[in-house]
């Protein structure tokens, strides 16, 4: 996993499953929280460090912490850095839309990190009620990507 820069692994053939997972989970709201109480004179090289593309996503990650989601709606997010795609491949229809209904196993989009193809699940029943990525557009770890309304 070191060799190639995997975090995660997963492997089905036939009964066999194999799933492997590097390190452990990062509590990102945490994180959030702990970098908001940072004084506001942060370090320079780190700010500038941060590409240009990532200050969107952060902003809208940003911005719905603030905001807070209605009742009941969570997001589901980005468990690695990569790239989004909402389908299998491009002249095959989404995974999902707004409105869809999700189970638990339901693979709601793919995040491509160095050509492997990683299948996100929605982990809990409920709707889509929004889809916060753009197809083809890097996304980081942590990033939202749907709000599902949990059944």
């Amino acid at each position: 996993m070191d060799e190639h820069g995997l975090s995660q692994f997963k492997l089905e053939q036939d009964e066999t499953k194999l799933e492997l997972k590097k390190g452990g989970d990062l509590d990102v709201k945490a994180v959030q929280q702990l970098l908001s109480s940072m004084p506001a004179a942060a370090p320079a090289p780190l700010a500038a460090a941060a590409p240009a593309a990532v200050a969107p996503a952060a902003a809208g990650a940003a911005a719905s912490a603030e905001e807070g989601l209605p009742a009941g709606v969570e997001e589901i997010t980005s468990p690695m850095v990569g790239t989004f795609y909402t389908s299998p491949d491009p002249d095959s229809d989404p995974f999902v839309k707004v409105g869809a209904k999700v189970s638990a196993d339901s693979t709601v989009c793919i995040v491509e990190a160095m050509k492997v193809m990683n299948e996100i699940k929605a982990e809990g029943n409920g709707e889509i009620v929004a889809v916060l990525v753009e197809n083809g557009t890097a996304v980081q770890f942590g990033d939202p990507l749907f709000h599902i309304k949990k059944a």
